[in-house]
């Protein structure tokens, strides 16, 4: 009621803006139109902005703002919110590198971010600055870069592949069902990150797809927590909030149960070390815990925050990337000859050596990059390397999925995918991979705060896709002319899944 009667108040009190706007628009339609017959960049007005051209493209923001620096010669512009707030937006390597890089401190998660998923994350490190940030990155990296994670992180893998994921395409290759791919790959993600996390196994990857009640109150609050960020008036859901109603009110529910699970599981791995002296298992709790971080917010905000970042990057780039691979059989040809090339090797232990297959994946996450956009907020006045003034408190949204498109990085080809512009042959004819650096493609971000889990993620998508397509032909089961539709919550997804069948491949056996 409350909410409506707001609503009510500000309609009112803006309409005389409204005519103003309506009058400008209609006076102006005639002569724009011949200078342009397509606008591209959004108009702002005083105290609105832009707030016409940001509503009707709400549910396609990403999309939109990347027509806009496709357009842009800086590949720069400035959006205009309410009352006066500015978000910059770039797809210019070299302000990326000044992001992320030669003035970091310059540039963090500010306020905004932090509040917006403060409920979910905590102080967690992928919702922390300063020395909070500083203290959980140097634990984490340390942790990250250990032979024992490394080898627990395959080990999980392998036993999620061959225990529930090619038994499930193997009975569905035979039944001929229909798999829904994206929930499939999320399944898949979500118990591997949940054992690497906490040691804990929710088995969602079961035959009859359980709806486990800790995995559907994660999916919940990173849902509502995404949507903090689309709202046009950030205000809104902060009443919400107050008056515990509506979306605001799931929120609370949702991340009470995900917080009480994980701090019953801190518990259990307490009491195991306690009785114990030391603990067997080798997962990230448990390796927090053993070495002496003991509290127990700390070690909720973490873990929560490592399986955030773990269950819907790798699900998103797996399904986007057999979306393309169906749609590119030339592909799936080659990389079918680099896994036979590998398959006297035990488990394709060897997946690293995999270029080909790594090339492609790269190629998929240039045009369907987990994490579309990545905002920071200034800590204090500057200008970035094109020459766009950034004041104190502007939000600066730099946009891994418009960098993908962009003719000046990519070449005219930009549109098509391609795994061979990441490679090049020697002269016996072998490929190797040609990188490119993490400021023209900051898919895993760059700089000091660059993904930890960078390689492992690529162990777990190389074995997916090694470990399928060496077993089963993955088939669209949608029909000719389908395009999946981009949603973004905190990661991208397709809208409505994406339907597969699966085939066994005879030529392997």
């Amino acid at each position: 009621m409350f909410i409506q009667l707001l609503t009510s108040i500000l309609f009112l009190l803006s309409l005389p803006i409204f005519f103003l706007i309506i009058i400008k628009t209609s006076k102006s339609k005639k002569s724009s139109t011949a200078s342009s017959p397509s606008i591209i960049f959004p108009k702002s007005y005083p105290i609105i902005g832009s707030y016409f051209d940001i509503k009707s493209n709400r549910s396609n923001r990403v999309q939109w703002t990347t027509q806009i620096l496709q357009s842009s010669l800086s590949a720069t512009f400035t959006l205009h919110h309410l009352f006066g707030y500015r978000q910059i937006f770039t797809a210019n390597p070299a302000n990326v590198q000044h992001m992320l890089k030669t003035h970091f401190f310059n540039y963090q998660k500010g306020p905004f971010f932090i509040s917006s998923l403060f409920d979910f994350l905590g102080n967690g490190i992928f919702n922390a600055d300063g020395e909070s940030w500083k203290f959980q990155r140097q634990v984490s990296s340390h942790e990250f870069n250990t032979k024992s994670l490394r080898k627990f992180v395959q080990t999980v893998v392998d036993t999620e592949l061959h225990d529930r994921l090619i038994p499930m395409f193997y009975d569905a290759a035979y039944d001929k069902t229909v798999l829904d791919l994206q929930d499939i790959l999320q399944r898949f993600a979500f118990d591997n990150v949940c054992k690497i996390a906490f040691g804990f196994d929710p088995a969602c990857l079961m035959p009859s797809l359980p709806q486990a009640q800790f995995a559907e109150a994660f999916e919940a609050a990173t849902y509502i927590s995404g949507e903090r960020f689309r709202a046009l008036i950030s205000l809104t859901w902060k009443i919400k909030r107050f008056f515990n109603v509506g979306s605001e009110k799931r929120l609370k529910i949702a991340v009470s149960r995900v917080r009480d699970f994980a701090k019953k599981v801190v518990r259990e791995k307490k009491q195991e070390l306690a009785d114990k002296s030391s603990l067997e298992s080798v997962d990230l709790l448990s390796r927090f815990l053993s070495s002496g971080h003991s509290d127990d917010n700390i070690a909720i905000d973490i873990v929560i925050s490592f399986i955030l970042a773990g269950r819907d990057t790798t699900s998103a780039a797996l399904t986007w990337f057999f979306w393309l691979i169906c749609k590119h059989p030339e592909v799936e040809k080659e990389i079918l000859k680099e896994i036979k090339e590998k398959s006297n090797m035990p488990v394709f232990e060897e997946v690293k050596d995999m270029v080909y297959t790594h090339a492609s994946l790269c190629e998929c996450m240039r045009l369907h990059p987990p994490v579309p956009v990545d905002t920071k907020m200034a800590m204090g006045d500057d200008v970035l390397p094109d020459g766009t003034v950034v004041k104190k408190g502007t939000l600066v949204t730099y946009h891994p999925y418009a960098m993908g498109r962009m003719e000046k990085l990519w070449g005219s080809d930009w549109a098509e995918f391609k795994p061979e512009r990441w490679l090049e042959r020697d002269e016996a004819g072998k490929w190797s991979f040609v990188g490119r650096d993490p400021f023209t493609y900051p898919v895993f971000q760059a700089g000091p705060r660059i993904c930890l889990g960078k390689e492992m993620a690529f162990l777990q998508m190389k074995r997916v896709v090694a470990g399928v397509l060496r077993r089963f032909k993955v088939v669209s089961a949608v029909e000719d002319g389908f395009q999946p539709e981009l949603v973004v919550h905190l990661t991208s997804k397709m809208k409505v899944g994406f339907r597969i069948r699966v085939e066994k491949r005879e030529e392997f056996d």
